[in-house]
């Protein structure tokens, strides 16, 4: 039998397309194996941007550069707004923080509890961003403060300039008044001319000026206490997808979706690594006992059940605070097939 061979030109066979999506966010450890190429998306290169979060922030909602982005929960809920919101959102959350201590008062205005908050001049760097709503939300539920007890102003912390990223449409019993063209709130809080501040940063005058202080001077221990009752990590960002990039690949919200929860099991097990520190901490491990006897297992879990209580809260702030028109639900802000998955 005679075997014939074939001695022309070899085939090629081509590379298998993926989709590439440029991805803008801050270099966060439950961020970084997806950043360093670790842990690759299911049919997606990523073109990782590690950029500080408020230019990340003030670049996509004025001008959509990125296919995704790290994005506030709250500005992402005053997109919504919109007849044709230009984002969807995929239950992943960067950015979590306890917001007690953000709140600095001037202990010449007298403010020694919450309450006597209530009438005063309160600097915040925009009225709608997600540590403001928090706290706000927080003071009227826990301590008796109404949002619109209080005099907002809004501006830089320590620059001159800063205005609202979004187009806010306020009821009238809300004040938010922007601050002159030169002032800072740092500086204004310092020299007593608001009384507090609601801050994501730490103004500097805070260490510097005797005066300028923590409302909560335990704020751990509030922080701790209202976890405790509430069950609630305070949510500040989430991933948002532009609309048209996920229309286009709708499959996208879940292989995004499993490529994040993979890094993040990642950063849970560096900080629980026993052979070298992978952080500058000498005694982790009693913080991450601490962390885990507190707030319990996979206290940064994400997914749209596990934070369902704390996407309602958020929602529900917006809408008594006067940002968002109606109060969505957690299905409504979060994509769902996202973080639903098959079982065997």
């Amino acid at each position: 039998m005679s075997v014939l061979t074939y001695l022309g030109p070899v085939p090629s066979v081509p590379a298998m397309s993926r989709l590439e999506l440029s991805f803008a966010c801050w270099d966060y450890d439950r961020m970084r194996a997806v950043q360093d190429g670790r842990v690759r998306p299911d049919g997606i290169d990523l073109n990782f941007q590690s950029l500080p979060v408020e230019e990340t922030f003030y670049r996509q909602l004025r001008h959509h550069e990125f296919d995704l982005t790290e994005m506030s929960i709250s500005s992402y809920l005053l997109t919504l707004n919109d007849p044709e919101p230009p984002f969807v959102a995929i239950p992943v959350f960067p950015s979590r923080f306890f917001r007690h201590q953000s709140i600095y008062v001037n202990a010449r205005s007298g403010i020694s509890t919450p309450g006597d908050l209530v009438g005063k001049r309160v600097g915040t760097p925009e009225y709608q961003m997600s540590a403001g709503v928090w706290i706000r939300g927080i003071l009227a539920d826990e301590h008796g403060v109404p949002v619109d007890a209080v005099e907002y102003l809004t501006g830089g912390i320590e620059r001159p300039g800063r205005t609202e990223k979004l187009p806010l449409d306020l009821p009238p019993n809300i004040s938010v008044t922007p601050i002159g063209p030169q002032q800072t709130l740092s500086q204004m809080l310092e020299d007593g001319e608001i009384d507090a501040v609601y801050s994501a940063s730490q103004p500097s005058c805070f260490g510097r000026s005797p005066d300028v202080r923590h409302l909560f001077g335990d704020f751990k221990a509030a922080e701790q206490e209202y976890f405790g009752r509430t069950g609630i990590f305070p949510i500040m960002h989430t991933i948002a997808i532009r609309r048209e990039v996920y229309e286009r690949n709708r499959w996208i919200a879940r292989a995004l979706y499993k490529a994040f929860d993979a890094s993040l099991q990642i950063a849970y097990a560096d900080l629980r690594y026993r052979n070298a520190n992978k952080v500058m901490l000498p005694w982790l491990q009693e913080h991450v006992a601490e962390t885990v006897a507190t707030l319990g297992e996979g206290w940064w879990d994400y997914g749209l059940e596990r934070n369902r209580a704390a996407l309602e809260t958020i929602a529900r702030y917006s809408f008594e605070q006067g940002l968002a028109k109606r109060r969505w639900a957690p299905e409504e802000i979060m994509l769902p097939e996202a973080s639903d998955s098959f079982v065997l």
